[in-house]
């Protein structure tokens, strides 16, 4: 299957993500959304807490590294940082995982039955150098479950950017299972630099080592591209 592509100007992108989600939050406040952190949504947390209201929403977080409480790349730090704390109101509820806990497996298998209670409305992603999908990196299957993982060596260079003592070895993420579940599915891409990894994910083969790949399975998954990621696409996307 194919994955559907459109794509912005690099100065609208932003804008026209957040035109898009808040016509999912007009028609479904309550929506149950999935959230990444990182680079690519800081500019589209921007644009919506500042267009939409989310306080009939339930969020939870994509992932999370195991760094200390409060440590600035933690992804609950950056989904405050980034999102949360733009808000006027907060959401009706804020689930995140805690990689302190005492067993972290039994801890990602309580979060991911919260999460399959009522399911997902919309999940945000964005794209990993390496085609990963919030952390399941790639060996990750179509069903893999939400876990503790070893990270690869580029998603720990790339935590480095968001704080400079961020050396995290593992993480938790919730497993290509629940995304795959989810109602709807936006793969957020920004940058030339993601443009190779772009093409791998919707032209090369389906499988593990892209697990961004399996999205072209899924029946309601769209990239949302600027034009800079998408100028050096194989095939060309107007």
């Amino acid at each position: 299957m194919s994955l559907r592509v459109e794509v912005f100007d690099d100065d609208e992108w932003a804008d026209r993500v957040v035109d898009r989600w808040a016509t999912v939050m007009r028609d479904a406040p309550a929506s149950r959304l999935c959230l990444p952190t990182g680079e690519t949504p800081v500019p589209v947390y921007a644009e919506a807490a500042r267009r939409i209201d989310f306080t009939a929403a339930t969020v939870f977080v994509l992932d999370e590294f195991d760094l200390p409480f409060g440590h600035l790349a933690r992804c609950d730090s950056m989904l405050r940082r980034d999102f949360l704390d733009r808000l006027t109101a907060l959401p009706a509820a804020i689930h995140l995982m805690n990689p302190a806990a005492p067993d972290p497996e039994a801890e990602c298998r309580r979060y991911e039955s919260v999460v399959e209670v009522g399911g997902l409305d919309l999940t945000l992603l964005g794209l990993g150098a390496n085609g990963h999908l919030g952390l399941n990196e790639p060996g990750s299957t179509a069903d893999a479950p939400a876990r503790v993982v070893r990270l690869a060596p580029s998603t720990i260079e790339a935590a480095s950017r968001y704080a400079q003592d961020a050396e995290p070895v593992i993480g938790m993420t919730l497993g290509m299972r629940s995304i795959l579940a989810s109602n709807a599915i936006w793969l957020l891409v920004a940058g030339a630099h993601k443009g190779e990894i772009l093409d791998r994910t919707l032209n090369g083969p389906i499988g593990p080592d892209v697990p961004a790949s399996f999205l072209r399975h899924h029946p309601n998954a769209v990239v949302l591209a600027d034009r800079s990621a998408a100028e050096h696409l194989a095939t060309p996307v107007a």
